[in-house]
């Protein structure tokens, strides 16, 4: 299967560190939207970062429901989210708030990519760097809770901890005002720890 994006977007780089994380096999495709977007287009009508598609020619579009998809291809013994109750629902809730992170992150970096100087506006900058700093501090907090033990409980690896962990390394990598590593330092050691492991290492931050 083949994976258009890039590893500087966290929401491709959740989706590659996972296919890692359950050993399945794809091939990555490395684009840019922004300077080829016809790269993409021609899969996905939102032309969109992640795009995957599968090896019979089916395209699965946006990280959540190829996330979904990839656990069920891999089977309930190794899917990186539980497949119901209690479970279920505390990863899928830390998933959703390191995925809010990496919106708000973006959205603050897109203020001052997309727009010329004199049309940025900083309160809306400011805004959005706040709502991910509460979303790393949650992290953060649940990190100091879990100790050496994984954010939801579980007994291995799960999507809560690798969408923290991409939702940290990408603040640090393009909003490095925000400081992240000494405001949250317990999640910065946990991110350590994790982006050490090969998963993560065959799906690294660009330099």
């Amino acid at each position: 299967m083949k994976l258009i994006g890039n590893y500087l977007s966290p929401f491709a780089r959740r989706v590659a560190i996972s296919l890692n994380e359950l050993g399945i096999a794809y091939e990555m495709e490395n684009v840019m939207v922004s300077k080829n977007p016809e790269a993409v287009s021609g899969h996905n009508p939102l032309i969109r970062i992640p795009t995957l598609i599968l090896d019979d020619g089916e395209v699965l579009v946006e990280s959540f429901a190829i996330l979904d998809a990839i656990d069920e291809m891999a089977g309930a013994e190794k899917a990186l989210v539980p497949a119901s109750g209690a479970d279920r629902r505390r990863i899928l809730k830390i998933t959703a708030i390191a995925l809010g992170t990496m919106d708000k992150t973006q959205w603050a970096a897109y203020e001052v990519t997309f727009h010329p100087a004199e049309k940025v506006h900083q309160p809306w900058i400011d805004k959005n760097e706040n709502q991910a700093c509460g979303g790393l501090a949650y992290l953060n907090e649940l990190v100091e809770k879990a100790g050496d033990d994984w954010l939801g409980g579980t007994d291995r690896i799960s999507q809560a901890d690798i969408s923290a962990v991409v939702a940290f390394s990408f603040a640090r990598k393009i909003r490095p005002n925000m400081d992240v590593e000494k405001r949250f330092p317990a999640l910065a050691a946990f991110a350590e720890r994790c982006e050490a492991r090969e998963s993560f290492r065959k799906a690294p931050v660009p330099g």
